[in-house]
């Protein structure tokens, strides 16, 4: 059976099957792509890790020494416009910056906080005569910048914020109030400050360090990610002039929403550096380490763990690089002139960012607290590189909207698409709905990799069964039944990082040949994804139905949950092996 593939669009993935060859994987990355990736990592061998215990005594001398070494080498105006001193490239590259960058949490951090939500809201949203101020400045590493969002009572609810801002007559605007966590905030030279003008309209401005008024509060004392910057600021009378406000009056829910979807997609191309790092150290180490009479490696509760750990690693890289592949296309013909068209044109993948933001946040997770296992207890001493990782990693999971408000985001963006007739999911339900009382047959049998992509199909089939049976159950009060919510967002997460794995290699093998490895990476990814996938139905289940409704549902859910046994644990040897001999990550674009 061959489906009708579907053009590319947000969300579209949810509805059938893509054409691989329009998705973008690490195996496209041009000559140009591996230059920005080895001057990347080459900055963060040669410069940042020599200096790592200096920086995480918090020495920001040499933090913004470094971000200007970073400026020389364009690796902080990626996203810039080259007529303000960027060099303009795509979202690719920005992926490969912040994968390199994201090889050591602080660092990425710093680097993370300037050139993402501290740089882009002046890009898209600065008058012409803020964009030639600041972003030179921002381009070089002259100045750093900071996003002032986060108030005491604004959390996860930021557009609940307080912080005032009074029009003057010369159009200039005095703003009061305090902000929190906010990252750079101890050497940043610009932050990004949003404030309600009039107590009613959110907006953003740019406010300068040096601005009367402005004063930054003491370091936080934090878990991890101790070489960042995170500290107050507080705003007393702080005159900002008229050409500083960001856009125009009312739209700072507008620039923060989405920014966001940048920074979701920024921050899980930085955790995908960190879980590569992760895995070397671990494999290094479970080489060198011995115990009764061997090396650690050759015991197989170890290299399940390294296995695992890869299996992530490799699906969060073939969802960050399809997501920015999405993105450069959507952006094809876009112009900086036309800023409010590039977000219109990204926010149309915001539930992708969301979940690349998720997914690869809690793969580093996983990838940490393996580690730390696998040093046993070296893994709980400071001495040892585990320990830190794991403290570092904590973060991700709550830095760009918590994962839990991202979680609702995925599902509610989605259903908002549905309600407005730009996904056709409606029509997929009541195909699967009448499908039910039919038997199962195998629709790719005889096709390349038939086996993956009817259970993908399955997936698929489930996520309908379930959507449209909470959605009749609850209706628009789905929304406040969040922990169906996040299963519906989980299951959606869970067919985009299969999704991609397959497409990856159903791609490559139409251009040659695919591993063993390869095939090894994709068996436990389908494992994993079934034992996922139980959970899921069997939580989700049992609040929308019951009785013999319940029976009803839940026969139709096993039906399409049927899966044959899979060559796991062989599969998962191979890729053991593989990250062993080659000492970390074992798949090179």
């Amino acid at each position: 059976m061959t489906q009708e593939k579907l053009p590319l669009s947000g969300c579209v993935f949810i509805l059938g099957e893509v054409h691989p060859e329009e998705l973008f994987f690490p195996e496209d990355f041009s000559d140009e792509h591996k230059l920005i990736q080895e001057t990347a990592q080459e900055f963060m061998e040669n410069e940042v890790f020599p200096r790592m215990e200096e920086i995480e005594k918090k020495d920001f001398k040499l933090l913004r020494e470094l971000m200007l070494k970073c400026g020389e080498l364009g690796l902080l105006s990626v996203d810039i416009p080259e007529r303000f001193g960027g060099v303009e490239l795509d979202k690719v590259s920005t992926a490969l910056v912040s994968e390199a960058v994201g090889s050591y949490a602080s660092f990425a951090v710093t680097h993370g906080g300037h050139t993402g939500i501290g740089t882009l809201p002046i890009v898209y949203f600065g008058s012409e005569e803020a964009k030639q101020k600041y972003l030179p400045k921002l381009a070089s590493g002259e100045w750093i910048a900071a996003y002032a969002l986060t108030e005491p009572d604004a959390g996860s609810d930021a557009l609940s914020l307080k912080c005032h801002a009074e029009k003057l007559e010369d159009g200039s605007y005095v703003l009061n109030g305090g902000k929190i966590w906010i990252t750079n905030a101890g050497f940043a030279d610009v932050f990004v400050v949003f404030a309600k003008v009039d107590g009613e309209k959110l907006s953003a401005f740019v406010v300068e360090r040096n601005f009367d008024g402005v004063s930054i509060g003491a370091e936080e004392k934090k878990l991890g990610i101790h070489g960042s910057s995170t500290a107050s600021v507080n705003l007393e009378h702080v005159k900002v002039p008229a050409e500083n406000l960001l856009g125009e009056e009312g739209i700072g829910g507008k620039i923060a929403l989405n920014i966001l979807n940048f920074g979701r997609f920024k921050l899980g191309a930085s955790c995908l550096g960190g879980m590569k790092h992760v895995l070397k150290i671990t494999s290094e180490y479970a080489e060198e380490r011995r115990q009764f009479g061997r090396a650690i490696c050759e015991f197989g509760a170890i290299q399940h763990k390294l296995a695992e750990m890869a299996v992530r690693t490799w699906l969060g890289e073939s969802m960050i690089y399809r997501t920015a592949g999405l993105l450069d296309r959507a952006l094809e013909g876009s112009s900086h002139d036309n800023p409010s068209d590039i977000l219109k044109r990204v926010e149309n993948y915001a539930v992708e960012c969301s979940i690349i933001k998720v997914s690869l946040s809690e793969f580093l997770d996983y990838c940490v607290d393996e580690a730390v296992q696998t040093f046993g207890g070296y893994g709980y001493s400071s001495e040892y590189p585990p320990e830190r990782f794991y403290r570092d990693a904590r973060i991700n999971r709550i830095f760009e909207g918590t994962n839990e408000i991202n979680r609702l985001v995925i599902t509610g963006l989605l259903m908002r698409k549905v309600l407005k007739g730009q996904l056709d999911l409606m029509g997929a339900i009541q195909k699967t709905t009448k499908e039910i009382l039919l038997p199962l047959k195998p629709g790719f049998a005889t096709e390349p990799f038939g086996k993956e992509r009817q259970a993908l199909e399955q997936l698929k089939k489930i996520f309908y069964i379930l959507a449209g049976k909470a959605y009749e159950v609850y209706l628009d009060k789905l929304v406040n039944e969040q922990e169906i919510v996040f299963g519906l967002s989980d299951l959606l997460m869970l067919i985009y990082a299969f999704e991609s794995g397959l497409y990856r290699l159903m791609k490559k093998s139409n251009r040659g040949t695919v591993t063993e490895l390869e095939r090894a990476f994709l068996t436990v990814a389908l494992q994993n994804a079934w034992s996922e996938l139980e959970r899921i139905v069997r939580e989700c289940a049992g609040m929308v139905a019951e009785g013999d409704d319940m029976r009803l549902l839940w026969g139709a859910l096993r039906k399409y949950q049927y899966l044959e046994p899979l060559p796991a644990i062989k599969a998962r040897r191979i890729i053991a092996r593989s990250v062993i001999e080659r000492k970390g990550y074992p798949i090179h674009a």
